[in-house]
């Protein structure tokens, strides 16, 4: 699956947008199987529900990942 992204940080949070289409301020992440994917989730968030985020990348082609920064 081919997937764009824009990563937002701030010293509290990170917001990590995922689209299967190209936008103008994204940039592209690459060509990601299940497994490729499964390490990028789990990179950004250990305990991350990786298998319903897949799904919903999948289903509606988009993902917004709102990360709170851990201290």
């Amino acid at each position: 699956m081919k997937i764009w992204i824009l990563d937002t940080k701030a010293p509290s949070h990170r917001l990590v947008r995922l689209n299967c289409e190209d936008h103008s301020d994204f940039s592209y992440l690459g060509d990601l199987d299940d497994d490729e994917l499964t390490a990028f989730f789990l990179e950004l968030q250990n305990d991350m529900n990786v298998e319903k985020n897949i799904k919903l990348l999948k289903y509606y082609g988009y993902l917004h990942l709102f990360i709170i920064t851990k201290k």
